[in-house]
């Protein structure tokens, strides 16, 4: 339970989102409900995890001089394959999150993790680290879309985007209390300035633990 807890806290403290404020662009722009959240969170794992995994196994080959272009090659590739399977598999996605998912190969989470930290370490670690910053991203958009979701519909629902199916549709606050301003960009903004200071009151906190320890 001690690991679980200190493993989420990590997950606070060097969120790409709501730390460190990267990938804000498709955060801000795709986070109106939760498909498109669930869809955009899964697609830059994937790409994450592997690219860091191939920039991992070619870093010792690969000339520092060019080093970037070969990792924009790489990522370009995975978002590629990604978005030919979205496309196959999951219409309903592709339709919804239209340009964003190309743009996942200029996303600066992906492209930072693989200078910062794949191409100066090993394949496990990479693919930890990865898997680690894929899962933060994902859960902070999630975050993003259920309370703009919800304050500007006043349900949570879910779509299964391989056949159309509804997983869950759960109506929670009266029509007349919905504002619909979070569903516009305004309400992006709004609701990550709330969560990123929530986040960064935290980590405040905890330096000042460790400072008076």
């Amino acid at each position: 339970m001690k690991s679980l807890l200190n493993y989420g806290m990590s997950l606070l403290k060097e969120n790409p989102v709501f730390g460190l404020y990267l990938g804000l662009c498709s955060s801000l722009a795709i986070t109106t409900n939760l498909n498109n959240a669930v869809g955009m969170g899964i697609s830059v794992l994937l790409v994450l995890t592997v690219s860091n995994i191939v920039i991992s196994l070619i870093r010792k080959i690969t000339p520092n001089e060019i080093r970037i272009p070969v990792y924009i090659v790489v990522i370009a590739t995975l978002v590629k394959a990604v978005e030919l399977l979205i496309k196959a598999y999951a219409p309903a996605i592709d339709a919804a999150l239209g340009v964003f998912i190309p743009l996942i190969v200029v996303n600066c989470i992906i492209l930072g993790r693989a200078e910062a930290f794949a191409s100066k370490n090993g394949v496990v670690a990479s693919a930890l680290d990865g898997l680690n910053m894929g899962l933060s991203y994902t859960l902070s958009i999630i975050a993003l879309s259920l309370i703009r979701q919800l304050l500007a519909t006043g349900a949570l629902n879910m779509i299964n985007p391989f056949n159309d199916a509804v997983i869950f549709d759960i109506a929670i606050i009266p029509a007349e209390f919905t504002i619909p301003m979070f569903s516009s960009p305004i309400g992006a903004f709004l609701t990550f300035a709330l969560l990123a200071a929530g986040v960064a009151a935290i980590n405040n906190r905890d330096q000042k633990k460790v400072k008076g320890a």
